[in-house]
């Protein structure tokens, strides 16, 4: 009885034991298990912070300088395509490409053998028309005088007179057609139709000019270098500040240090659809010959000093085929990209017109692809100022 009972008591302890190291066991691995997911949680977390691509930001500068616009603008002179009016071959050219020329000063000239033998046989027809007509002429006079002796009715003189107006009208259509002809020898005289400069001739000695087959083909052209255009294009945030009458001063890469005066003329009053700004005409006078037509300009209109206006570094802008814009970070971390409008470039900085705020956290290198809703993470540098 007694080691029965031993054995019972031996049993129970296993027993109790067993279930203590299980429970034990249990906690261990439930616990080791809280700290796997722990961890992976954290290591997830972790992943996704270093994924977020890191920016520095910075806050726009305001402007202290003097308010001024600049674009680039390009030169376009008066210029006159020269064709020709009759047909022919080319005799002679008498001057070449940069020749000063006056107007109606003699460009080329033309042989025009068809032309020369229209005019014979026309001169040849005004000649034969004058004839019959000085005949018929005659005969209605002698006709008139035999009615007067009742010789004959006045149906046949009434005859007589309407043949002579019919030639007389022949002689006029002949001569008609003679001064016709001559007008357009006069053609065969090339001749610059105001004072410039010839800037281009497209022809040779010799050529075939034929005014049929080839009415468009452009023989000279003639330049009025001492009028140059000015033209600028104005996107459509900036035309308030442009008006007609408005003053520029501009500057040549050609002619450095030096500036020149230029009014607006003309602002063609429409945006274009595809730019999205409006051309602007302006007249500057070139009596130096210090413009050269084609050429390119910086252009600087003055603007209200009172404008609110920022600057940033030149790497905070963006270009795309939409324009110019900067991205900033707002309060959800996400990227906003603004449109903005350029007042002028300093070099090391840019005057902003519009699109910015004081407040904006504006991305100081926006990384390549950047866009609109991407969420980045703002460097643990202080930003800016």
């Amino acid at each position: 009885m007694s080691d029965f009972s031993t054995h019972r008591v031996s049993r129970g302890y296993l027993w109790t034991a067993a279930v203590v190291f299980a429970l034990v066991a249990a906690g261990i691995v439930i616990n080791g298990l809280n700290v796997r997911s722990t961890d992976a949680a954290q290591l997830k977390a972790n992943t996704e912070k270093q994924a977020l691509t890191v920016v520095s930001v910075i806050s726009p500068i305001p402007a202290t300088e003097a308010g001024l616009l600049s674009l680039p603008g390009r030169f376009e002179a008066p210029r006159a395509p020269i064709y020709a009016r009759v047909s022919g071959y080319l005799k002679s050219w008498k001057t070449e490409i940069g020749t000063p020329v006056k107007a109606g000063q003699l460009l080329a000239e033309i042989d025009t053998p068809d032309l020369d033998q229209q005019i014979l046989q026309a001169k040849a027809e005004l000649a034969t028309t004058q004839a019959n007509a000085v005949l018929s002429e005659n005969t209605a006079k002698r006709w008139k005088s035999l009615e007067a002796a009742n010789f004959v009715s006045s149906q046949a003189v009434e005859e007589k007179v309407g043949d002579y107006n019919a030639k007389l009208a022949a002689v006029n259509a002949s001569q008609a057609n003679v001064n016709r002809l001559l007008s357009m020898k006069n053609f065969a005289r090339i001749v610059s139709p105001f004072d410039g400069v010839v800037t281009a001739r497209n022809t040779e000695v010799g050529a075939l000019i034929n005014t049929v087959s080839e009415p468009g083909r452009e023989l000279f052209v003639v330049t009025n270098t001492k009028r140059q255009r000015l033209y600028v294009s104005i996107s459509q945030n900036q035309v308030s500040f442009i008006r007609q009458g408005s003053k520029a001063k501009f500057t040549l890469p050609s002619q450095p240090g030096k500036v020149f005066t230029a009014s607006v003329v003309n602002m063609s009053q429409v945006i274009n659809s595809s730019s999205g700004s409006m051309l602007v005409q302006l007249a500057a006078e070139n009596s130096k010959d210090d413009f050269l037509s084609g050429g390119f300009a910086s252009v600087s209109f003055a603007i209200d000093a009172t404008a609110d206006r920022f600057t940033l570094p030149p790497s905070a802008l963006i270009f795309s085929k939409a324009g110019i814009a900067v991205a900033i970070v707002n309060a959800q971390n996400k990227v906003e990209l603004k449109p903005i409008v350029i007042a002028r470039d300093h070099g090391s900085k840019v005057e902003i017109l519009s699109g910015i705020q004081a407040s904006d956290k504006v991305i100081e290198n926006p990384p390549d692809g950047v866009a609109q809703g991407d969420v980045v993470q703002i460097s643990t540098v202080e930003a800016k100022h």
